[in-house]
């Protein structure tokens, strides 16, 4: 397990000023990844509560969207276009807004007929932009109730996946599979940034803040992470 202590934190009192805040670091950790290496691999994950922040991201103009690499956290195995697919948001929020990002952008293969095979090309996309083993300048993390991060869910064989950066689910979680990336791949990047809202993941949170291995996300390394959280989450 690796952990460094714990993270740090920006508690505010409402979702909107969590998302604002969220935002304003990721543009500052954009600005500083491409300053100091002259682009920013960047991974983003899905669910309901970065699309938001998302939104206040793509109205910054300070921000070199041409200079990011961007990449998917996980996945769902959904058709194109599908509601379940975090792309079908990505698109919505950021990339409709930002269609200069849309170059460097690259989707997880979920459609491939392949999977095992697609997880290895998508590692190599990876490697190809960040150095082998990849090292990601931020990766982007929400937390669920139940303490999965990414596609890291609970009681499935991915989370002891260690000699892949990317890879599938063990069996359907909400009624899908997914592709994520792994511990290995998210506990290398520069920078870690948790966006966590709402009183149902209080105690996902506060377990893992304590490193609590009952969760996956408290297998996630702290030493570079800060956690984006409402009074809600933080406080139960």
């Amino acid at each position: 397990m690796m952990r460094h202590g714990s993270p740090a934190m920006e508690v505010s009192n409402t979702i909107d000023e969590t998302n604002a805040k969220a935002a304003d670091w990721l543009a500052m950790a954009i600005l500083e990844s491409v300053d100091a290496r002259g682009c920013c691999g960047m991974a983003v994950s899905g669910g309901h509560s970065p699309w938001p922040m998302f939104s206040m991201l793509a109205k910054r103009e300070d921000v070199p969207w041409t200079k990011i690499r961007l990449f998917q956290v996980d996945e769902r195995i959904a058709p194109e276009g599908s509601d379940d697919r975090n792309l079908t948001h990505l698109r919505a929020r950021l990339l409709s807004e930002r269609p200069e990002l849309s170059a460097g952008t690259m989707p997880m293969p979920v459609d491939d007929a392949d999977l095992e095979a697609a997880c290895d090309r998508y590692a190599d996309l990876l490697a190809q932009s960040c150095g082998k083993p990849p090292v990601l300048d931020i990766v982007h993390l929400g937390l669920g109730p139940d303490g999965h991060t990414a596609s890291l869910v609970p009681g499935d064989s991915v989370l002891e996946v260690t000699d892949r950066d990317v890879a599938l689910t063990g069996g359907l979680y909400q009624e899908r599979r997914r592709m994520t990336l792994t511990y290995p791949c998210i506990n290398r990047s520069h920078r870690i940034m948790w966006q966590v809202v709402g009183r149902d993941k209080a105690s996902a949170l506060d377990k893992m803040l304590s490193g609590s291995e009952e969760v996956p996300g408290g297998r996630i390394s702290t030493s570079q992470a800060i956690v984006f959280a409402d009074s809600e989450a933080a406080n139960g």
